[in-house]
Order: C-alpha cells, then sequence, then structure tokens
C-alpha cells in the first residue's frame, strides 16, 4: 500500500486545485517512451511474447473441506519485468501511468472449489532504475520467475471428480526502455477432489516442483483467517490527474486513511463550479456578525451542521434503499432539477431585493435568513444539494467503495465527506478577522448582496433549463442546451448592474476602477458561457445505444466513452478542457477511434446501466475501451496527456499503429 505523507496530500490540493481551474498537462520525458507507434507496435509485439506461463496445485489431490494453494508463475525473459499489483509498490516509486498486474476470476467457479484471488501472495519485488518522467529512479517491478500463490478452499460438501480453477492475469512486460503491449494470460488449472481416506489426498510434491512454485512462502494461516470470515484487503484506488495512489481500507490505519482521503475529497467540492459562487454569500452572511464572535462561529457552525446532516442522510438513504447509490440519481429525473433550480431562483429573488414576494404571516415566524442559526443551516443543505451534480476528485472513489459496505461504513465514509466540504465555514466564523474587512451594511453592501442574488439567479436558471432539456429530450440523442443563454443573461445583467451601480456609491477613483473591472469580466465570462455552453465543440460525439457499442467492438474500434449530463458542471469543464486538447481531437477524429458519449440528462435506462456496469455511480466519468471492449483506462478526473496516452494503448490493443508525434 502506497503510504500517503502530509507533503503528498499538499501535493494532491495543489494539483486538484491547478487542474479544476486551468486543467493540468502530465509530460513524460524521453528515456521511457510508453507511446505505441509503428516501430514498437512491430519490434515488440505482446506482452506474452516475453512471459511464459505455468500453474501448478501444492497437493496432488485433495478432500472435500481441504484447502490447497493454486501456485501461478510467470517467467519472464532475461532484462524484462512486469508492473506490480496496484498498491504493493513498497518502499519504490510509483509509475501513475503503469499498467498494473491484476488476477481475476476468468469465469464462474464451481460452488464446490474457491480461489481466493484477494489473499494471493504477491512476488517479491525488485528494483528497476528508469526515467519515465520524473528523473532517474528506483521502480518496483516484477521480474525473473514470479509467483502468485492463491488460496483455494474446497466445500465440505465437494463431490470427487476434477475440477478447473480458471485464473485472469493482466499484466504488461517492460524492459529499462519501452513497455510492450498489455495482455491478458488465462490459466486453467485442474484441480482433483478425492473421497476422504483416499490413498492419493495429502501426497506431498516432489521437492524439485514445491521449490520451482516457491510454496514455502506461503502462510498457511492465510487459510484460518478465511474461514474465520476476515476479509481480504480491500484497496481502493485513486488517480487524480495523473497522481496515482491507493489506499487499503482493510485495517484501522487505512480505513482512517480513506477517511481523510474522502474528507479532503469533500473540501475540494467547494472549488466546484457547483458551490464556488456561493461562497460569497455565505462570507457576507458571516461578515456581518464578525464583530461578535460567538454569534459568528454560531453561524458558521449551524451552516457546517446543514452540511454534514445532508451528507448523513444521504449515506442514511444510500445505505436502507437498495436501488439508491448516488444523489445525482435525482438529478436524472427533470422535475426534482427543476424544483432545486425553483428554489434557488426564489433564494435569489429575495436576496437580490428587486421586489418582494409576499408570504402567509405564519412563514415570518420562522427566521431563514441566511445570517440566523436556522437560516445558515438550512444554507448548508442548499450548498450540500448544489455540489451534488458535481464529483470533486477523490471523493468519488471513496463513496464508489462505501456503497458496498456495510451501513455503518456508508455513513462513516458519507459523514468525512460531509466534513471535509463544511471545514472552510467553520475556520472562517472561528477567526472573525478573516472575514471582518467584507461590507457589512450601506449601500455598498446591498450592491454585492444584489450582483450575488444575479448570480444565484442565473444558478437557479441553470438548474430550471437542464430540467426543462431533460423533459424534451429523446434518448439517446443530446439535449438542448439554449437555456444557457438565460444563464448568461443573469450573468451579463450581475454584471452590468455592478459597471451603473459601483460610481453611484462611491466616489473613490480605486474602487470604482476595481469593481467596474470585475463587472465587465464577470460580462465577458457570462458571454463566453453562453457561447462556449451552445458550441458543437471539436469532436464529433456518437450517443451511445448498446448497439452502436457493440458496433464499434465489433468492427474492432478504439472507444472513448464519455458519461455526461447538462446538471453536470464538472463534466463540462472536463469536456472543454482535457477533451478539447489538441492532442485529443486528433485522435478522436481517426476512423478507427469512436467518441461515444452517454448523456444522463434525462431519461436514459441503458445509459444508466451502463454506469452501473462500470461499477460507478457519479460522474464524470469517462473511459477508453481496447480490444474486445476491455477497459484500458478509466477515471474522473484525467488530463489531455492521459487520455491521449490511454486511445494509443487501446489501439495497440486493437493491433492499430498510432505514429507518434
Amino acid at each position: 500500500m502506497t503510504i500517503i505523507s502530509a507533503s503528498s496530500i499538499l501535493r494532491i490540493v495543489f494539483l486538484l486545485t491547478l487542474g479544476m481551474i486551468v486543467g493540468s498537462a502530465h509530460a513524460q520525458a524521453p528515456g521511457f517512451d510508453f507511446s505505441f507507434g509503428d516501430s514498437q507496435a512491430e519490434e515488440f509485439g505482446d506482452s506474452r511474447d516475453r512471459a511464459t506461463l505455468t500453474s501448478a496445485f501444492s497437493q496432488n489431490a485433495v478432500i472435500p473441506g481441504g484447502d490447497v494453494v493454486l501456485a501461478i508463475k510467470l517467467s519472464m525473459e532475461p532484462g524484462w519485468h512486469i508492473w506490480p499489483a496496484p498498491g504493493e509498490n513498497g518502499k519504490y516509486a510509483q509509475f501513475a501511468d503503469a499498467i498494473r498486474t491484476t488476477l481475476s476470476l476468468s469465469n464462474d467457479e464451481p460452488a464446490s472449489v474457491t480461489p481466493h484471488v484477494g489473499f494471493v501472495t504477491w512476488p517479491k519485488l525488485h528494483g528497476a532504475l528508469a526515467d519515465v518522467g520524473d528523473g532517474m529512479q528506483e521502480y518496483g517491478v516484477y521480474e525473473g520467475d514470479a509467483v502468485f500463490l492463491i488460496p483455494v478452499t474446497v466445500n465440505a460438501n465437494a463431490q470427487p471428480g476434477e475440477y478447473t480453477v480458471g485464473i485472469d492475469i493482466d499484466f504488461q512486460a517492460c524492459d529499462d526502455r519501452n513497455c510492450m503491449n498489455p495482455a491478458v494470460f488465462t490459466s486453467n488449472t485442474t484441480l482433483k477432489v478425492v473421497a476422504a481416506g483416499s490413498a492419493e489426498a495429502g501426497v506431498p510434491l516432489s521437492d524439485s516442483v514445491a521449490t520451482n512454485f516457491k510454496f514455502s512462502t506461503f502462510d498457511p494461516t492465510v487459510f484460518a483467517k478465511i474461514r474465520g470470515g476476515e476479509k481480504a484487503p480491500q484497496r481502493v484506488e485513486f488517480d487524480v490527474f495523473g497522481f496515482a495512489f491507493s489506499v487499503d481500507a482493510t485495517d484501522g490505519g487505512g480505513f482512517l486513511l480513506l477517511l481523510l482521503v474522502a474528507a479532503i475529497g469533500g473540501f475540494l467540492l467547494n472549488l466546484t463550479p457547483c458551490v464556488l459562487p456561493v461562497i460569497p454569500l455565505k462570507i457576507m452572511g458571516l461578515s456581518s456578525a464578525a464583530g461578535n464572535r460567538f454569534r459568528c462561529f454560531m453561524l458558521g457552525f449551524s451552516m457546517s451542521v446543514g452540511v454534514v446532516a445532508f451528507w448523513m442522510v444521504l449515506g442514511g438513504l444510500i445505505a436502507g434503499i437498495k436501488s439508491f447509490e448516488a444523489i445525482s440519481q435525482l438529478f436524472q429525473y427533470p422535475l426534482f432539477t427543476i424544483s432545486v433550480g425553483v428554489v434557488i431562483t426564489v433564494m435569489a429573488i429575495g436576496m437580490a431585493g428587486f421586489f418582494t414576494i409576499r408570504l402567509p404571516n405564519k412563514v415570518y415566524g420562522i427566521q431563514t435568513g441566511h445570517d440566523t442559526v436556522v437560516g445558515s443551516f438550512l444554507f448548508g443543505i442548499m450548498t450540500a444539494v448544489l455540489s451534488t451534480p458535481c464529483t470533486a476528485p477523490l471523493m468519488g472513489a471513496a463513496a464508489a467503495w462505501a456503497i458496498t459496505q456495510s451501513p455503518g461504513t456508508v455513513l462513516t465514509v458519507f459523514a468525512s465527506i460531509g466534513t471535509g466540504m463544511a471545514l472552510p465555514y467553520l475556520v472562517l466564523s472561528a477567526f472573525p478577522g478573516l472575514v471582518e474587512k467584507m461590507p457589512r451594511t450601506g449601500a455598498a453592501s446591498e450592491v454585492v448582496k444584489q450582483v450575488m442574488g444575479l448570480l444565484l439567479l442565473a444558478a437557479g436558471l441553470y438548474f430550471i433549463g437542464s430540467g426543462l432539456s431533460g423533459i424534451l429530450v429523446t434518448a439517446p440523442d443530446p439535449p438542448s442546451k439554449m437555456y444557457w443563454w438565460t444563464v448568461a443573461a443573469a450573468g451579463v445583467a450581475a454584471g452590468g448592474w455592478m459597471c451603473w451601480r459601483t460610481p453611484q456609491v462611491t466616489a473613490k477613483k480605486t474602487p470604482r476602477i476595481l469593481f467596474c473591472g470585475l463587472g465587465a469580466l464577470i460580462i465577458y465570462v457570462a458571454g463566453y458561457i453562453g457561447v462556449s455552453m451552445t458550441a458543437k465543440g471539436p469532436i464529433n460525439w456518437v450517443y451511445y445505444t448498446p448497439e452502436r457499442f457493440a458496433a464499434a467492438v465489433d468492427d474492432q474500434k478504439v472507444i472513448m466513452l464519455d458519461f455526461t449530463a447538462e446538471w453536470c458542471l464538472n463534466c463540462k469543464t472536463l469536456e472543454s478542457t482535457s477533451l478539447a486538447s489538441d492532442a485529443v481531437v486528433a485522435l478522436v477524429q481517426r476512423d478507427d477511434v469512436v467518441p461515444m458519449k452517454i448523456d444522463l440528462t434525462g431519461n436514459n435506462p441503458d445509459g444508466r446501466a451502463k454506469l452501473s456496469e462500470a461499477n460507478r455511480v457519479t460522474i464524470p466519468l469517462l473511459i477508453v475501451f481496447g480490444k474486445d471492449g476491455k477497459p484500458i483506462f478509466k477515471s474522473d478526473a484525467y488530463t489531455g496527456t492521459q487520455v491521449a496516452n490511454a486511445i494509443t494503448e487501446a489501439a495497440s490493443t486493437l493491433g492499430i499503429s498510432i505514429p507518434s508525434e
């Protein structure tokens, strides 16, 4: 398991922040070429050309209820190695783009015989020097004879006979400069089960065979753990803009680390396009109470409780309702999306103060302004709801793992996400000096509130528009994007109002220049959003149906599958940055590459089924498929370079040579 230090956590936060704002580039230095051009495809070929596969059981025969060890040996040619399993880097450096060695069942094993690939004893790591972009470093690899020892249990009711145990080994062979095409070896090994008391049972292997397959390195206490109900190591894989690591959530320390990563993911939700626009509103509310430390803290604390409470309720729903896996499912129902937009729009109108909506007198008995304790609690819930169309890096993988666990684990992980998201507001309220310079009363404060209200109105119109587009769309066709012009109009109005009102409320030159310039910037950004979000874009997408996907697989084409929705702003950001990069656009214009999109804006049962098949419950998500429709790359936070490399790698599995630039 990779150990994540404090400096690594800071590095993650820095990379994520930079990536969500301006995108990120992942460069590979010369000296270790992982592209698959013409010469490499012809010279190096398939990884199986550099390795041979053998296997054996630790006993010639076993009785019902017995235990046996399956040894699978990959013998590499001298100078060649394969990458370690996920999380098995030990003391060595980690290369994020490595094709890890993984073991899985090749078919449904008979109930009588159960291989436990989660308890495999991995080969010993060896160090290999290489420069893959970060200077010369020593990377952990498997080389020579790499033996994988898998515990196998036989059911007490198993009938005598022969049983075939099939194991798939995914791997990639490399030398010190180049890597071959990834490959899969399938090991089919026959196990003989005999009746109790049979002379064949328990006969030891010859010393040479036992030594050859390194059975002595296996720890037999593993069987006691398996039969005692102990779970196999549960590694949660994270890959964020090229920074990859895994967390083993099996033990207490690993689980605490997972909670920390989930909390960081929750914190990063505040930097997504869904939440970022409303943060200034809360800062203004806290600034009004900055002179009273206790009241300021209570406002921030109540908002934080609202955020955490929402995520706890969400976790409870996921734990208690089998068919409910993520809040983003609700946004696939247009009426829910429209309802959220209406609530936000009403709040925006009230905040802007351009006109007043008169409610029954009973309603005014409940103080729900964002500068009250109850209002802050509700504002925290609203902020958390706004975050749900977006999935922050780190959070998606943690949440996807959590929903497969017990209800208590689900609640704990989701509480950590909420705590991470709520932390900034709690810090701001605990240190009023951070917000006390904001204007509290007077004309300037009113202008700021009105501008923020108009920006919040843009958010409300966005949800209403995306909901309406979901009602009007017929899958798999793309939804209408014309509602973006109403969003842009609200943004232009906000910037124009700031430019118009600033000279009227201050005679000072510096504030006039500063705020008029900010207003002009808002107008420009709003106009750009209207143009960019309604533009066709550089990629000619094929919209997903099971038939179109199957046809592309049959035609031996690379498939770049993008999951998106009109309510998913993170999806839009990645599409306009990473997927719009020159390298990706050039590749998807090839006849042998199919850019395919699944839009979950409206009722798209086939799209939701494909998302479930990918073992994900949230979007954004991008998957690149190679030969036989096998996933080569899957990520919810990726760079253009990563996607381009994945397409090139997928092409190599199909025998397609893409010349290096």
